[in-house]
């Protein structure tokens, strides 16, 4: 049995097949401290929030955190920033693993195959991934897996591309970062990120109109269209403006890529964005519309935004240990004939 999870800057998710379903397992990556007392834990416990105890302090750990930080009108914190671990966030070890714990669960056998999403170094930041995958690859294997990385835009093209020949333009919008495939036929032609992504949009909302990032987000999160109907002022109207600029850049970033990388012309390939930042009503369209008027040398045959954005990466990453596992039985068995 091989899984496959994405460990994104917003959210973990997971993946497993069971018989003929997907099954998906997330939670989101953030927590929030709140004060220790013996009535608090209680009732954290009975609702069956996700929380951990340290000293004189409780945090509370995925989705419940958002929750509470509007409620206290705090920040959450996260043990991510920028598509890899903080840095800056001295619980960041910990709470991560707690998280991935709670989403992927222990291996059904000793050494059970793990593809795990991991982002290209960013083309227009010094960030280095290195660390990042480095240690997600111990976390993984002390909790018993054998653990495997996975470009995060190659995932996209092996979860949403199999009609095409896993041929074609993959991008992932995720929050901290934007993740870029180019795939002929399952080989990589072009794969890159931009340090820009929901959490990027989110920041400059938060400060273009004076609300907290969370408040941001979770106005972002719920029912937001992204159709530049909407009043200029708000967070709403601020939303639209800074997912506009980011469309443009990232697609400048991939015209100059592609032209850099000398990719053949006359391809005629289907584009497919995805990620949890793409998932606004009105963005397949937006980004339809401002694609069709870059310089890129090769023709597009279909633009698609998929129907769970959230759950693609951690697909594609799922589809690939089955092949990979798929693959070792075979030659396990040809060398046992």
């Amino acid at each position: 049995m091989a899984r496959g999870i994405d460990i994104g800057t917003m959210n973990i998710v997971s993946a497993r097949q069971d018989g003929g379903e997907t099954v998906f397992v997330q939670q989101r990556n953030s927590f929030v401290e709140i004060d220790y007392s013996d009535m608090a834990e209680q009732m954290l416990s009975r609702s069956d929030v996700l929380h951990i105890r340290k000293g004189d302090d409780v945090y509370v750990v995925g989705d419940d955190a958002l929750n509470f930080a509007n409620i206290f009108n705090q920040e959450t914190r996260r043990p991510m920033s920028q598509g890899i671990l903080s840095s800056e966030e001295k619980s960041a070890i910990p709470m991560i693993k707690l998280i991935i714990e709670q989403v992927l669960g222990e291996p059904e056998q000793p050494g059970e195959r793990v593809f795990y999403s991991t982002p290209a170094d960013p083309i227009d930041s010094d960030l280095s991934t290195l660390y990042h995958q480095k240690t997600l690859e111990s976390f993984l294997g002390d909790m018993g897996f054998d653990p495997e990385p996975i470009n995060e835009g190659m995932a996209v093209i092996y979860s949403e591309l199999a009609d095409s020949n896993f041929t074609g333009l993959g991008i992932s919008f995720g929050a901290g970062m934007t993740n870029v495939c180019l795939s002929y036929y399952a080989v990589p032609v072009m794969t890159f990120s931009v340090a820009r992504g929901g959490d990027w949009i989110d920041e400059q909302t938060a400060t273009a109109t004076g609300q907290t990032v969370d408040k941001v987000t979770s106005i972002k999160e719920d029912d937001f269209r992204l159709d530049f109907t909407t009043d200029a002022g708000g967070v709403e109207g601020a939303l639209s403006i800074y997912y506009d600029n980011l469309l443009d850049y990232v697609i400048e970033k991939i015209s100059d890529e592609v032209n850099e990388e000398d990719v053949e012309e006359g391809l005629d390939i289907p584009v497919v964005v995805t990620g949890g930042t793409s998932s606004p009503a009105g963005f397949e369209s937006l980004f339809e519309e401002r694609f069709e008027q870059a310089s890129i040398p090769f023709s597009i045959s279909s633009v698609n935004k998929v129907d769970d954005p959230l759950y693609s990466v951690a697909r594609g990453a799922l589809v690939a240990a089955r092949s990979e596992e798929g693959r070792q039985q075979q030659q396990a068995g040809a060398e046992g004939e």
